[in-house]
């Protein structure tokens, strides 16, 4: 399994920046071919008190080739498009191939 990452740094207006990522960015990146699995998480904090970041979005794949592939999708294009014509200035990211999965366990 592989991963594509987006960590956004806490934007100046939070609620317009949420508005338009949940509204319009998010329907796009559900577009992309090949996703399995997508997930935002907003922080809450760091082990050192206040955090940074904002959001971190994951986008799972079945592996590098199919990552690779829709990320040169049309779809994967217009999504990177989007997401660069209004969070450009905070956003990193980054890809991570998975090397372990944990089953979850039932207490």
């Amino acid at each position: 399994m592989a991963k594509f990452i987006a960590l956004y740094k806490k934007p100046q207006n939070v609620f317009e920046f949420e508005k338009r990522y949940f509204e319009d960015h998010l329907p796009l990146a559900n577009k992309i071919p090949g996703l399995r699995k997508l997930e935002i998480s907003r922080m809450a904090e760091s082990p050192g008190g206040e955090c940074e970041y904002h959001l971190m979005a994951e986008l799972y794949f079945e592996d590098m080739t199919a990552l690779q592939t829709a990320m040169s999708s049309p779809e994967g294009q217009a999504a990177a498009a989007d997401v660069m014509s209004f969070a450009k200035d905070i956003v990193t990211m980054m890809i991570a191939e998975v090397v372990e999965k944990t089953p979850v366990c039932a207490g």
